[in-house]
């Protein structure tokens, strides 16, 4: 009984410590936000907003969806190969060069389409972070794989909070605007990095390591291929709507978005840290845990839009001033939106922890495409309400497919569980 105990309460400190982190970088990115907000404007926020998804979307494709694939390997069947390590580091190296590469040959497209109030020089600069960000989210991914969940917890806090020193101390030497905003995204990349690695090393990641795998990097690069397709599809659930608007709008009018759509994400506080842990349960256990999860993870998320309605209604403009006002109803409407996150994050972690991650793909795929016929209809229109109209059909519609796939895969005579390394399903595992 005292074991039991022990365990739950483990269980229930590792999902407390994972929200608090990921609440901790909310709070962060909104103190970073504002700073800009205050210090550069609507058009200033815009463009920060977009140097902190452009880079990172592009490492992860062009590294073959590694953050997403590291997880399930360092936690599952690889988990003893040595060569692993030095495989994840080549291939991060390999992808976040490459990105960086394409990112500044592609500089004056970039210029003319989406950041027109920046020289060519800041964008070059900001290129660079195609290769910080993918080492940072690598090393958080590797954190998690071998079961370092406060270190990935820091991880989750340094991406963001690591900003406001960096953008400080360039305020005090004399660098403002859009360069101070590019140098610190740069800077905290940089810091966040080193401090995630060298915790691995110092807790014996690349102990014993041995060289890297041609053939363990195609596995890798396999499974996170078929990761990629839902990871980018929820990035672009997320922020294709950033896009579109600096596109169709300007920059003025996404920075305004751009702090509602941050508010309401307060609400986005998903239990991914549950991905290892159903790595290593298998399909059944994995499914039974996160059965009795997905009710209280429904009602904790849909509780919290009370206060966050009544808070975007009187923090937004008291913080970021009138500018910013036109971001409360957009707000609302991306919370309402959001109500099911909870469930979403749940079936997600559910289904990438079982080897499953072209099945959360597809779910995601059906907002997407919400997201991009909702956006080019309302957009043109009606602006940042039109976006978060279209992001709120997107998350609903996303979460509702989830819930199907859940039950369809658990299914008796789909269940898979592992034995002696292999995968079983139906009449082979009973």
């Amino acid at each position: 009984m005292a074991k039991i105990r022990v365990l739950v309460n483990r269980r229930h400190n590792v999902l407390g410590a994972n929200i608090a982190a990921r609440i901790a970088a909310l709070v962060s990115l909104s103190v970073a936000t504002l700073v800009v907000a205050r210090t550069t404007g609507p058009s200033g926020v815009g463009i920060y907003a977009l140097l902190r998804v452009l880079p990172g979307l592009a490492g992860v494709m062009l590294s073959a969806g590694l953050p997403g694939a590291v997880t399930y390997f360092l936690a599952g069947p690889e988990r003893e190969n040595r060569r692993l390590p030095m495989t994840i580091v080549t291939m991060a190296l390999a992808g976040g060069f490459l990105g960086t590469g394409l990112w500044a040959v592609g500089s004056p497209l970039l210029r003319a389409a989406l950041f027109p109030e920046l020289s060519l020089g800041l964008i070059l600069i900001a290129g660079v972070t195609v290769l910080t960000q993918l080492v940072g989210a690598t090393a958080k991914s590797c954190s998690q794989g071998t079961h370092d969940l406060p270190g990935a917890n820091r991880v989750i806090v340094n991406e963001e909070f690591m900003f406001l020193p960096a953008y400080g101390a360039l305020w005090a030497l004399g660098l403002h605007g859009y360069a101070a905003s590019i140098w610190g995204l740069l800077l905290a990349d940089v810091a966040t990095a080193l401090l995630a690695w060298a915790r691995l090393t110092k807790r014996g990641f690349f102990r014993d390591a041995s060289r890297p795998s041609g053939g363990l990097s195609r596995r890798i690069a396999g499974y996170g291929l078929r990761a990629q397709v839902g990871g980018v599809v929820t990035l672009l659930n997320l922020r294709l709507d950033f896009l579109l608007i600096s596109v169709l709008t300007g920059p003025a009018v996404l920075g305004v978005y751009a702090i509602a759509s941050k508010f309401a994400e307060f609400l986005k506080v998903p239990p991914l840290v549950l991905y290892p842990k159903y790595a290593r349960d298998g399909q059944r256990a994995a499914a039974a845990k996160a059965r009795r999860l997905l009710p209280k993870a429904g009602v904790l998320t849909a509780g919290a839009i009370v206060p966050l309605w009544f808070g975007a209604t009187y923090v937004i403009p008291a913080l970021y001033g009138p500018d910013f006002a036109g971001a409360i109803a957009p707000a609302h409407i991306i919370l309402v939106g959001l109500a099911l996150e909870g469930i979403a994050a749940v079936i997600t972690a559910f289904l990438y922890g079982i080897g499953r991650p072209g099945l959360n793909s597809w779910g995601m795929a059906l907002g997407l495409v919400a997201t991009i016929v909702l956006d080019l209809l309302l957009i043109p229109r009606f602006g940042a309400i039109g976006a978060a109209s279209a992001s709120a059909v997107a998350y609903a519609s996303s979460t509702l497919a989830l819930v199907w796939i859940f039950g369809w895969v658990n299914r008796p005579e789909r269940t898979v569980v592992w034995r002696d390394g292999k995968s079983l399903s139906g009449a082979d595992a009973r």
